[in-house]
C-alpha cells in the first residue's frame, strides 16, 4: 500500500470511513488549513472560523456517503459543508467580532533587525492587508464567497460553482462584480499607501 500522504483525498476518506485514523489524520492535516481559512474570511471571526473546521471534518466521520464524488471533488464538498456552516453560525451570532490587526498575522521581526524604510513599508502592507480584509467582509454574500473561493482560495470556477451551487457564468458575474466593488473601496487605501511610501 502506498504511503497515505501518497494517496488522493476520496482513497483517504474511504479509509477514514473504513476506520483507518492514520487515513483521517492525514486528510485533517492536508486541507483543515484551507477549510479554517475560508471560514475566517467568510466570517471574520476566529471562534466561528474554529468551530466550523473542527465541524466541517467531524461531519465526515458522522455522515458517511454524504460526499458524492461524482459532483465534484472532495475539498469542494468541505468548502460547501464549511460554507453552510458559517452562514449558520452568522446567522445564529449577529454580533460576530472583525478580525484585529494581530490575529492572523505572522510574527514580527524586532525592531532592531530592520530598517526605518523597512518598518514603514510592513506598516503600510499591514494597512492595505487589514483593509482588504474589511473589504472582503463587507461585500454582500454571495460576492464574498466567490472572491474567498476563487481569488483567495484559487478555486476554479468550476469547483467554485460546485461549492455554491450554482452556473459557472453566476459565478463568473459575482466575481467580476466583486472585484469592481473591491476596487471602489480599496482606491483611497492605495492612494494613502503610495503618499507614505513616497
Amino acid at each position: 500500500m502506498p504511503a497515505l500522504t501518497n494517496l488522493a483525498d476520496d482513497d483517504l476518506l474511504r479509509l477514514t470511513q473504513a476506520g483507518n485514523e492514520q487515513a483521517f489524520t492525514t486528510l485533517y492535516q492536508r486541507r483543515q488549513g484551507a477549510v479554517y481559512r475560508f471560514a475566517l474570511q467568510m466570517s471574520g471571526n476566529i471562534s466561528t472560523a474554529e468551530e466550523v473546521t473542527q465541524e466541517v471534518f467531524l461531519s465526515l466521520l458522522r455522515v458517511q456517503g454524504a460526499y458524492d464524488g461524482k459532483r465534484g471533488p472532495l475539498v469542494s464538498y468541505l468548502y460547501g459543508t464549511a460554507r453552510h456552516l458559517v452562514w449558520r453560525r452568522m446567522a445564529q451570532n449577529r454580533s460576530h467580532v472583525s478580525l484585529t490587526a494581530e490575529e492572523g498575522e505572522d510574527q514580527v521581526t524586532p525592531g532592531y533587525l530592520i530598517s526605518h524604510s523597512e518598518i514603514e513599508s510592513d506598516l503600510a502592507r499591514d494597512e492595505i492587508r487589514r483593509s482588504l480584509r474589511r473589504a472582503i467582509l463587507a461585500l454582500p454574500a454571495g460576492y464574498r464567497e466567490a472572491v474567498v473561493l476563487c481569488d483567495l482560495h484559487e478555486l476554479s470556477y468550476q469547483d467554485a460553482a460546485i461549492v455554491l451551487g450554482c452556473a459557472v457564468g453566476t459565478v463568473r458575474s459575482r466575481l467580476h462584480r466583486a472585484r469592481a466593488l473591491l476596487s471602489e473601496k480599496l482606491a483611497p487605501t492605495r492612494f494613502r499607501s503610495n503618499r507614505c511610501l513616497v
